[in-house]
């Protein structure tokens, strides 16, 4: 049996037996290694969930006992399940993990060359590819799935999403400049070299106002706000055309695409490879 085949059957077991927490930990690896994401990319660059994977993913909470994490020299106290601690690390995973207290969970996938600022924080079941930059204060949920060279500036918050199974994770595509105090949310897509400016807010309630096009982005019938590729958003708002907003002068909260990236855009928004 494949290895999805014996997590669904896991999955469908309210008591577990000697030798599940070995291929609870064989699964975990797995995810670890990148060998198996919680949302892939197919051909046609559709996303798609895969939900055996996130069956795994709450197999170990389900597994696990509530243990005493602390170090000893800790002021600090930590209690969590046992079957997810500390992701291991070594100089040999080539990530640079700069000291101040970022936490990078077991059960999650962190790529050669990527750069962790304290303090960030990685979920389980994320995924985070090469050269990304995590920076200061920025969380990286569970499943979410972060591209190659992303930037995460300080602050960022990209969600999680682990029930329903079925639901489609954050996805941050290659070369995404997501700004500081940016949330991205409820499954949103954001296509590759998109830049989101800061303090940018995106939900699958969030209509996107593109004014190059002049169309209004909405989220699709399966509940997918997705950001177009080279888009560049930034905060905005529109006005209450109505009763008690128009006679106070109030606005509601809309992100609008100002413009699609351009040379400038680049210039102004490149992650030198020194700081990597």
């Amino acid at each position: 049996m494949t290895l999805e085949e014996r997590i669904e059957a896991l999955s469908e077991r309210k008591e577990f037996e000697p030798g599940d927490r070995e291929l609870f930990e064989e699964f975990k690896n797995s995810l670890r290694k990148g060998e198996v994401r919680s949302a892939e990319k197919d051909d046609e660059g559709r996303w798609r969930t895969n939900k055996w994977v996130k069956k795994g993913i709450l197999i170990g909470f389900r597994m696990g006992e509530m243990v005493d994490m602390s170090s000893p020299s800790e002021s600090f106290r930590f209690f969590d399940k046992e079957t997810y601690p500390l992701r291991p690390m070594a100089i040999s995973d080539k990530v640079r993990i700069v000291p101040g207290g970022s936490t990078i969970r077991d059960g999650s996938y962190v790529a050669e060359g990527v750069v962790c600022m304290p303090p960030m924080y990685v979920n389980v079941g994320a995924y985070v590819d090469e050269g990304t930059m995590i920076d200061s204060h920025a969380l990286v949920g569970s499943c979410a799935q972060i591209g190659k060279r992303v930037h995460l500036s300080a602050a960022a918050q990209i969600g999680g999403v682990l029930e329903p199974i079925g639901a489609m994770p954050v996805i941050i595509e290659d070369d995404v400049l997501v700004g500081g105090n940016t949330g991205v949310y409820e499954g949103t897509i954001v296509r590759e070299r998109a830049v989101l400016a800061s303090g940018v807010i995106l939900t699958r309630s969030t209509p996107v106002f593109d004014l190059v096009n002049e169309t209004v982005i909405k989220a699709s019938s399966d509940g997918q706000l997705e950001i177009p590729a080279n888009a560049v958003v930034v905060q905005g708002s529109r006005s209450i055309s109505s009763g008690f907003g128009r006679e106070n002068g109030l606005s509601l909260y809309a992100p609008v695409i100002v413009k699609y990236r351009d040379e400038k855009t680049d210039a102004s928004t490149q992650l030198e490879d020194y700081l990597r």
